[in-house]
């Protein structure tokens, strides 16, 4: 399968970022060489092939989470470290 200039275009607009006339080239041989890849696997057989997540093996590799608590001189730590903060509280700038 081979794309177009045009898609590659198109494909560049919808990712926001701007190519060049041999950049569209360059990536017009790339792209389509994996869109190859791909249908080359869409002819392998996969039938009797049970679906994994991964190959490790590993089920969990994460901590619990756990609660720390922290003395009056834990915090009083934190908070002078804090560069602006309000009735002892952390004040960030507005997200909306």
């Amino acid at each position: 399968m081979e794309l177009t200039k045009d898609e590659i275009r198109d494909i560049a607009t919808l990712a926001r970022i701007g190519v060049t006339d041999e950049e569209v080239d360059t990536f017009q041989k790339g792209l389509s060489d994996v869109l190859g890849y791909f249908k080359k696997l869409q002819e392998v057989d996969t039938e009797n092939v049970e679906e994994i997540g991964h190959i490790t093996g590993i089920t969990d590799i994460y901590r619990s989470d756990s609660v720390l608590e922290l003395d009056e001189k834990g915090k009083k730590a934190i908070m002078d470290n804090v560069p602006d903060k309000k009735d002892n509280y952390i004040k960030v700038k507005s997200v909306l």
